[in-house]
């Protein structure tokens, strides 16, 4: 079923036209990766699917996003809902420099969720899911800043985990980490599709190969090819996209 519907979707920072007429569908409970060279448009596509790019001066959205029949774009949608069904995570693992508890009370308590036995369940139940309880439990009041990279990104998933998201976006999660920390992040995208709709935005070719189910290729703010991965990698149907994957550009 297609959780997301994107109908001509344009995006301007100020005269410069960044995203050009997409149209995708975006399947439920599965992980969609965006790939293309630098600067093609991809985390610029991701940032519309919760409008972040609203925070940014300058810009226009034309076209339409729709979410369970419901076009976001529209004035009258509920941004903070939105944000709390469509999370987000970031390039570089971006933790509060507090204590991993509050890390990821934060959105919950945000959300108006105050009594400490609930609070208490949803960390368990949130750094359960991000795959970094274990590793901790012993420590939820020390600060999340002496954790490693990997464990910070996954501290990150579980915040975003937190306020129970339908979907979730990540822009480059494993850029900034160690191989190591990579493989970890990559086998959790792979149980949270189990429960949750995925959206990644990845340099990686192999990580696009590996973890994701559909695969869209960008280039210059369009949409070349969009399909399943094993098509897209295997039998790609525009020659863009092939000279992209087999490293003759990009």
């Amino acid at each position: 079923m297609d959780i997301l519907k994107v109908n001509d979707l344009n995006l301007h920072y100020g005269k410069n036209r960044a995203i050009k007429n997409i149209n995708m569908n975006i399947k439920e409970k599965a992980v969609t990766a965006l790939i293309g060279p630098s600067g093609c448009g991809k985390s610029t596509f991701l940032r519309c699917l919760n409008r972040m790019n609203d925070l940014i001066d300058n810009v226009t959205v034309k076209g339409e996003v729709m979410f369970e029949d419901n076009n976001i774009y529209l004035n009258s949608y509920d941004v903070n809902e939105l944000r709390k069904r469509i999370g987000m995570v970031f390039q570089k693992p971006n933790p509060f420099p507090t204590s991993i508890y509050n890390n990821i009370t934060y959105g919950p308590k945000l959300h108006g969720i105050k009594d400490k036995k609930r609070l208490d369940e949803i960390v368990e139940k949130s750094l359960k899911g991000a795959a970094l309880w274990e590793e901790v439990k012993d420590r939820l009041d020390k600060s999340a800043m002496g954790l490693s990279g990997g464990q910070q990104q996954r501290l990150c998933i579980a915040r975003t985990l937190a306020i129970e998201p339908e979907i979730i976006l990540m822009d480059e999660p494993t850029s900034a980490l160690d191989p190591i920390s990579t493989t970890k992040v990559e086998e959790l995208i792979q149980e949270l599709k189990k429960k949750y709709t995925v959206v990644i935005v990845t340099h990686n070719m192999q990580q696009a190969a590996r973890i994701s189910d559909y695969t869209a290729f960008f280039l210059t703010g369009e949409v070349v090819e969009f399909n399943n991965t094993d098509d897209i990698f295997t039998n790609p149907l525009d020659k863009r996209t092939e000279d992209y994957i087999t490293g003759r550009f990009g």
